[in-house]
C-alpha cells in the first residue's frame, strides 16, 4: 500500500509541477503565475529571470518525476518551492489552500519514502574526500 501511495505521490507532484511550470509561461489555463501579495514580494517579479528559473525548475523536477529519474535531487529541489507555496495560501491567498496542503503532504511522504538517501546529509562527522 505505501508503494502505491508513494508511486502516486511521485505522479501526483510530477503533473502538477509540469503543468504549473508550462502555465507559467503561456497561461494555459488564465490561472495567472504569481498572485500579487504585498508590494515587497512583488517587488521581486520586476526581475523576470526569477519566475523564468521558478517555472523552469518546476517543468525540469516534473518531468523528473514523472520518468522516476533523479527523484531525490527533485524533491529537494522542489521542498522550498513547496514551502513557499503553503506558507502563501496559509497566510495571504486561501483559495488554493486544499490544493497547497495536498502538495505538503505528497512531498513530505516522498521525502519519508527516501529518507535513506538523505541520511548522509545528517552526519556529524562526515567521511573526508580523498
Amino acid at each position: 500500500m505505501t508503494k502505491i501511495f508513494m508511486h502516486i505521490s511521485r505522479l501526483f507532484l510530477g503533473v502538477v509541477f509540469c503543468v504549473a511550470g508550462i502555465n507559467g509561461f503561456f497561461v494555459i489555463f488564465g490561472l495567472e503565475p504569481f498572485i500579487a501579495t504585498s508590494p515587497e514580494a512583488m517587488a521581486l517579479f520586476q526581475f523576470k529571470y526569477l519566475l523564468v528559473v521558478e517555472k523552469s525548475l518546476e517543468i525540469i523536477c516534473g518531468i523528473l518525476l514523472l520518468l522516476n529519474r533523479f527523484v531525490p535531487l527533485a524533491l529537494v529541489i522542489l521542498s522550498p518551492i513547496v514551502a513557499n507555496i503553503f506558507l502563501l495560501h496559509l497566510f495571504q491567498d486561501h483559495s488554493l489552500l486544499l490544493l497547497a496542503a495536498i502538495l505538503s503532504l505528497a512531498l513530505s511522504h516522498l521525502l519519508f519514502c527516501y529518507r535513506e538517501n538523505f541520511m548522509s546529509l545528517l552526519e556529524s562527522k562526515p567521511r573526508t574526500p580523498q
